[in-house]
């Protein structure tokens, strides 16, 4: 069986399914790979790497493949180009690309959503979006530190002492922690607040101070916060507020996929910080945690940047495909045929997994994925309404 690494068209889209260094794990397992010409310009990967790691560049990748890998969902017209019975391997937010997700099931298409693979241990190699958003945290403290006008780190000098940078972070998931974890490196003061128990301690690993606001913790499922209530939220500001004041940057990584992000800072907070103070929020594109701020722009707000984070990993295209192939790579492998009569390179997803079941988008001409299937078409006839 063929499997082909598409070539990503949505603007701003740098990533690459497939990295040439794991071209041979894939083969390994029996399959023919190729891919779309140019699909790893992007990420800085060029079509003769791929030759030369079992990957041919090939035009009609997509038309004679039986798997097609990506990052973002396939366009409608790639849908469409889909040999009969074809599956498809991406992120797949159905409340972000419904046309997509309606063409996938009107041409029979069985996809798989990256960002549905169940957060259990079992899964934890296949976790794209865990493995995204370490690349994000990162760079949102690079971000930080470079919009900063003075230094992260204490100096001691002939000269005078050089105080460090205090840095809040909100949201200590793996981009909360992946912020602390590079802000302390470059030499800052960090303190960071995450609404779930088990944060503060993972806070502390970190080699920041956890802060505590004496509220009751929000443990949901999944590794994710529960949602709050608009009275604690209210409360939670006023508790953070002068945090917030006396920092020379913020950060904010707090987000649920498929939620509307919650809003920790609003204005007036952001307005009683010190002049050049920085704000970067990395859920702008799911709403913000941060009132006024716009994803894929700095605004002003008071005396402060606000930058608004859009598709993070992209901004750091090598490591973050590096990463997500190898999640693409042991998802794929979970879905090989095995055992002594298994036929090499045989794609055979075992819905009776509950890794496969959890990620399937559309399958024989329906929509799989209930929640994907009830924000489309509504509740099912006869159901709740």
């Amino acid at each position: 069986m063929r499997i082909a690494v598409a070539r990503e068209t949505r603007d701003g889209e740098t990533r690459v399914a497939m990295v040439p260094e794991l071209v041979g794990k894939l083969t390994a397992l029996g399959y023919d790979v190729c891919v779309e010409p140019g699909a790893g310009g992007g990420a800085l990967f060029t079509d003769e790497e791929y030759a030369e790691a079992g990957a041919e560049p090939d035009p009609r990748a997509l038309e004679d493949s039986d798997v097609v890998v990506s990052v973002q969902p396939l366009s409608v017209d790639a849908i469409r180009r889909l040999r009969a019975g074809a599956t498809t391997v991406s992120f797949l937010p159905g409340d972000q690309a419904p046309d997509e997700v309606a063409n996938l099931r009107d041409c029979g298409v069985t996809s798989f959503g990256m960002e549905f693979v169940p957060r259990i241990s079992r899964a934890q190699s296949m976790d794209a979006l865990s493995s995204q958003a370490l690349v994000a945290g990162y760079r949102c403290a690079i971000v930080a530190a470079g919009l900063l006008r003075r230094f992260f780190p204490l100096n001691m000098t002939a000269a005078g002492t050089v105080q460090p940078a205090e840095v809040v972070v909100l949201g200590a998931g793996v981009a909360g922690l992946q912020a602390i974890a590079t802000a302390k490196r470059l030499g800052a003061v960090v303190r960071a607040y995450d609404v779930r128990a088990a944060a503060a301690e993972e806070i502390r690993s970190m080699g920041a101070k956890a802060i505590d606001l004496e509220l009751e913790t929000l443990e949901g499922t999944g590794g994710y916060a529960r949602e709050m209530t608009e009275d604690r939220a209210a409360r939670q500001r006023d508790l953070l507020a002068p945090y917030i004041a006396n920092a020379d940057a913020l950060i904010t990584t707090a987000a649920v996929p498929g939620r509307q992000a919650p809003l920790l800072v609003t204005a007036a907070m952001v307005e009683q910080m010190k002049p050049g103070s920085v704000v970067v929020d990395l859920a702008a594109e799911s709403g913000g945690n941060v009132e006024g701020s716009i994803a894929g722009s700095i605004a002003t707000v008071g005396n402060a940047q606000v930058w608004g984070g859009r598709n993070v990993p992209s901004q750091m295209p090598g490591p973050a495909s590096r990463l997500y192939a190898q999640n693409v790579v042991n998802i794929l492998t979970l879905m090989t045929a095995t055992g002594e009569a298994a036929v090499p390179g045989t794609f055979a997803p075992d819905f009776d997994d509950e890794i496969v079941d959890s990620s399937c988008i559309t399958k024989d001409g329906a929509i799989h994925h209930e929640p994907t299937r009830a924000s489309l078409e509504g509740p099912a006839e006869g159901g709740p309404a």
